[in-house]
């Protein structure tokens, strides 16, 4: 599991760099107009994907694979909600179906947290 580990982190800081560029090149071109929700989205997979998973290395705790991917999917439906409503800011408008990005995100986290408390208890048993 180290390696499974190892490798999600380093996609997490791939995706951190990845929407730190995307967002600063995107702010080059939008006409001064500016969108807290497009600067900051490289801070979701640095939050809930960098830091933990170098906590957990650091630790040695390793997580099962479930959990990873469970895990990694909410960040990834973070950040792209965080992107879209940052895109639907900076044109002006606004979109009713954007609420459906957090509530996917949080979803994701419960099953993430309730599939590691799953695997804990089984282990314990």
């Amino acid at each position: 599991m180290e390696k499974q580990l190892k490798l999600h982190l380093l996609f997490n800081i791939i995706g951190t760099v990845f929407l730190a560029l995307f967002g600063a090149i995107y702010e080059i071109f939008s006409h001064e107009v500016y969108s807290y929700f497009m600067l900051y989205a490289f801070a979701i997979p640095l939050a809930m994907g960098v830091l933990p998973y170098s906590i957990l290395m650091l630790k040695e705790k390793y997580p099962d694979r479930k959990f990873l991917y469970l895990w990694n999917t909410a960040i990834a439906i973070f950040s792209t909600g965080s992107i879209f409503a940052g895109v639907l800011a900076i044109y002006g408008t606004t979109n009713s179906l954007i609420i459906v990005y957090p509530i996917a995100g949080a979803v994701m986290v419960l099953l993430s947290l309730l599939s590691c408390l799953q695997s804990h208890h089984r282990s314990s048993v």
